[in-house]
């Protein structure tokens, strides 16, 4: 197999070093998407794991803003979701106008809600890093921010509000988009 790397230092080396750390911990199970053409070099590559989004941490209009899709006799103080704990996708395959980023969220999206799959969950969230170009990318395939502003999420996290919000935490409705 190939070195894979994506171009974030961060990124390349948690799948290059601390990946089989987490699988061992069932901490996360990482799946790889292969070059059917080459298939030792890797396309894509996702960590994934199960989590929840609790309705008591998030402010009001976040908390209303989530439930609204939901009957009201169905919701609840936690809702299970699949976390995205780490994605990337080959530097080979960026910029080609292939949308292989937006193939691979597809995929996943779809895969949870297939009949086939052994546990339900009702969102994807992922604690994207805060740049633009991974909130646009996720802004793209329709994740909103769970928090609806950098300042409720600093404070439901006991972030200082001088301090700078590396990550926001998003979230994708499995069941409204993927009919």
């Amino acid at each position: 197999m190939t070195l894979f790397l994506c171009g974030d230092d961060d990124l390349d080396d948690f799948f290059s070093h601390d990946v089989f750390l987490y699988e061992e911990e069932l901490l996360g199970k990482t799946y790889c998407w292969i070059n059917r053409e080459n298939q030792r070099e890797i396309v894509a590559i996702a960590t994934l794991s199960y989590d929840g989004i609790k309705t008591y941490t998030l402010d009001n209009p976040s908390r209303n803003a989530l439930q609204r899709k939901i009957p009201q006799p169905k919701r609840h103080r936690s809702y299970p979701a699949v976390l995205i704990g780490r994605l990337g996708v080959n530097k080979a395959f960026q910029g080609q106008g292939l949308n292989t980023g937006t193939q691979l969220m597809n995929a996943l999206k779809y895969w949870f809600v297939d009949e086939n799959n052994k546990a339900a969950c009702r969102y994807m969230i992922v604690d994207a890093y805060n740049t633009d170009s991974t909130i646009h990318y996720y802004l793209k395939n329709g994740f909103k921010p769970l928090y609806k502003s950098e300042q409720s999420e600093k404070e439901a996290f006991g972030i200082s509000e001088d301090d700078v919000l590396r990550s926001r935490v998003m979230f994708f409705d499995l069941k409204m988009k993927c009919k």
